[in-house]
């Protein structure tokens, strides 16, 4: 080949890549704009929500008996008496600037931002160790199932995955707590160790509150990979490969396995949600003292600014993993970003 012909084909590769990574750039961009939109018009419908629910934060902080002059007095002194419009618009205002306001507790009265510093640590801790175990499991079951299809080991690891599916979180807890707690007493049933005090004895300690979110997760990821990872080793491209004599090792891994991946993670991206939801349950039955577990004393509380905090804690942590995820899947793909 010429070196004018050398020269052209590197300047159509830099034009190629130069396009692509503007597709994607724009992309992103495009994504993080309607995960903002999404997160403004998901604060609107979680405020006016919880504003609508019954019961009346000052009776729960002064009691049944309180006089009509002491709630009038509760709830000047923490705005509640102006307009629903008036109350939305001071409290986006502090929260964006980082104030998410007071707890309206006697316990707390103290800024909800401290509140969410000290336990969101140990819900992050939860929710990417109960991942990591859900991603494991479903690789395990998911690759067993897909490439033992219509044997033995198929219907078990599909049988699992059934089984998984039809276990509520906190279901599980109890049944996980019961056996391998109280029965065997392998684990222990209650309590929380920071991995920053102990990261060996975290992993432990967390490890049942961990399973009993990732087992229904684990569940629907494997069997979406036994899915996607049947369907493309029957692509032509599989079939080619293996007429031309490549092992079988390297064809799962660079072809079969690697473009299942896209649908896989997408999968996971959208199933963060359902992780945060079993956060909120399993950390008040095994007591981490995590935003889970300071959500439902706020809700029980009607600690407006708490619940309002934590949701929209929650809300942002789905959004930022499915954005993140998108982008990953562009890369894998980038067919998505055109």
């Amino acid at each position: 080949m010429s070196d004018t012909k050398v020269h052209l084909a590197a300047r159509i590769a830099t034009a190629d890549f130069r396009q692509s990574l503007s597709r994607s750039l724009k992309a992103t961009a495009s994504r993080i704009a309607s995960a903002l939109l999404v997160l403004l018009v998901g604060s609107l419908v979680v405020f006016l929500t919880i504003k609508a629910a019954p019961g009346d934060p000052a009776l729960s902080v002064l009691g049944e008996q309180a006089s009509p002059e002491a709630i009038a007095a509760f709830h000047k002194e923490h705005g509640l008496d102006r307009p629903l419009a008036m109350q939305y618009l001071s409290w986006l205002g502090g929260v964006l600037t980082g104030d998410f306001g007071a707890s309206l507790t006697v316990a707390a009265r103290q800024p909800v931002s401290a509140l969410l510093f000290a336990k969101l640590p140990a819900t992050l801790f939860l929710g990417f160790y109960a991942l990591f175990l859900a991603v494991a499991i479903s690789l395990l079951l998911g690759t067993l199932a897909a490439s033992q299809r219509g044997k033995l080991t198929d219907t078990v690891c599909t049988s699992i995955s059934v089984f998984g599916i039809s276990m509520p979180d906190f279901w599980l807890s109890y049944v996980l707590i019961y056996f391998f707690g109280l029965g065997l007493g392998w684990f222990p049933t209650y309590g929380y160790v920071s991995p920053g005090e102990s990261l060996v004895d975290a992993l432990y300690v967390g490890f049942l509150p961990a399973l009993a979110i990732a087992a229904p997760m684990a569940a629907v990821f494997s069997r979406t990979l036994r899915a996607v990872l049947i369907e493309t080793m029957t692509r032509p491209y599989v079939t080619a490969a293996r007429a031309f004599g490549l092992k079988s090792g390297f064809i799962f891994l660079h072809y079969t396995f690697r473009n299942a991946l896209v649908p896989y993670l997408t999968v996971i991206g959208l199933q963060i949600r359902y992780i945060l939801g079993g956060v909120v349950v399993v950390e008040r039955i095994f007591g981490v003292p995590g935003v889970g577990s300071l959500m439902v004393d706020g809700s029980f509380q009607r600690d407006y600014p708490v619940l309002l905090a934590c949701t929209i804690v929650f809300l942002a942590i789905v959004l930022l993993v499915n954005t993140v995820t998108d982008s990953i899947c562009t890369l894998l793909d980038p067919r998505r970003s055109r």
